[in-house]
C-alpha cells in the first residue's frame, strides 16, 4: 500500500454526502465546506426555502446540491430522504448526522411530548439513517464515512436545564463508538464530532435564554462554526481511512477535563 507524503487529502471528488440539519447553523457550513471540496451534497431539513437557498448557494459556487425535506421525527421520511439522494447523486457515502435540538428546560419539568421530540429527534433519527446508509453501502460493496455531530454536553453538565440534551448527546457519541465495532469489517468508518459553543441559530435561542454565557468560558467567545472544518474533513477525507470509533472534542477550552 502507498500512502502520499503527507497523506492529508481532503479531495472528496466522486462521493455523495448526506447532510441533516442542513437549513442553518453547523448544518449550513458542513453541507457547503463538503462541496467545495467536490462531494455532491444531498441537504435535508424541515424548513424546505432554507435549503433550496443554500442549494443555490452551491451550484453557484460549481458545487452539486440536492434539496430534501425531511421531518427527523418521522422513520419513514429519514428512510425516503437515504432513498432520494441515491437515486438523484449515488450511494451516500458520507453522512453527516447533524440535526439536532436542545431541550432547554430542567428535567421535572419536561413535559412527555418534549422528551419523546429530543430523543426521537437527537438519538433515534441519527441512528436510523446511520443503519440505513450502512445496510445500501454494504450492498453496494461501497466504503463510507459517518460523522455524529455529538456535544461537550455528553462529557459534562452543570446544570441549568439541558439534561435530556446532554443524555441524548452522551448517546450519539456512544453510537458512533459501537457502530464502528459493527461495521469495520465493510469499510464503514464511524465516529463524531463534540463541539462546545458555537455560533448558530440554536445557540442564538440559547443566550436569548439564558444570557452572554461566553464570559463564564476561557476565552470568553463563541466558537466559528468555520473552526470545524478541519475536523469534519479529516473524519470524512482519504486521510483518515483508519480512524473510527473515536470522537474529537473541539471546544475552544469550554469544557472543562
Amino acid at each position: 500500500m502507498s500512502f502520499p507524503l503527507p497523506n492529508a487529502s481532503t479531495d472528496l471528488t466522486g462521493q455523495v454526502a448526506l447532510v441533516t440539519g442542513a437549513s442553518s447553523g453547523l448544518g449550513y457550513r458542513f453541507a457547503r465546506v463538503l462541496a467545495s471540496q467536490g462531494a455532491k451534497v444531498a441537504i435535508a431539513a424541515r424548513r424546505i426555502d432554507k435549503l433550496e437557498a443554500l442549494a443555490a448557494e452551491i451550484r453557484a459556487a460549481g458545487g452539486t446540491a440536492l434539496p430534501i425535506e425531511m421531518d427527523a421525527t418521522d422513520a419513514g421520511q429519514l428512510v425516503a430522504a437515504v432513498a432520494k439522494a441515491e437515486t438523484e447523486l449515488g450511494t451516500v457515502t458520507i453522512l453527516v448526522n447533524n440535526a439536532g435540538i436542545p431541550d432547554a428546560q430542567r428535567a421535572h419539568k419536561m413535559s412527555l411530548e418534549l422528551i419523546d421530540r429530543v430523543l426521537d429527534v437527537n438519538v433515534r433519527a441519527p441512528f436510523i439513517l446511520a443503519c440505513e446508509v450502512a445496510r445500501r453501502l454494504i450492498a453496494a460493496g461501497k466504503p463510507g464515512r459517518i460523522v455524529n455531530i455529538a456535544s461537550v454536553a455528553a462529557f459534562s453538565y452543570a446544570g441549568g436545564g439541558a439534561a435530556l440534551y446532554s443524555v441524548s448527546k452522551a448517546a450519539v457519541a456512544r453510537s458512533a463508538e459501537v457502530l464502528a465495532v459493527e461495521w469495520s469489517r465493510y469499510n464503514i468508518n464511524v465516529n463524531a464530532i463534540a463541539p462546545g459553543a458555537f455560533a448558530s441559530e440554536m445557540m442564538d435561542g440559547m443566550l436569548s435564554r439564558v444570557g452572554d454565557m461566553t464570559q463564564h468560558f476561557p476565552r470568553k467567545r463563541l466558537g466559528d462554526p468555520a473552526q470545524l472544518d478541519s475536523t469534519l474533513l479529516y473524519l470524512v477525507g482519504p486521510a483518515s481511512e483508519a480512524v473510527t470509533g473515536t470522537v474529537i472534542r473541539v471546544d475552544d477550552g469550554q469544557g472543562g477535563r
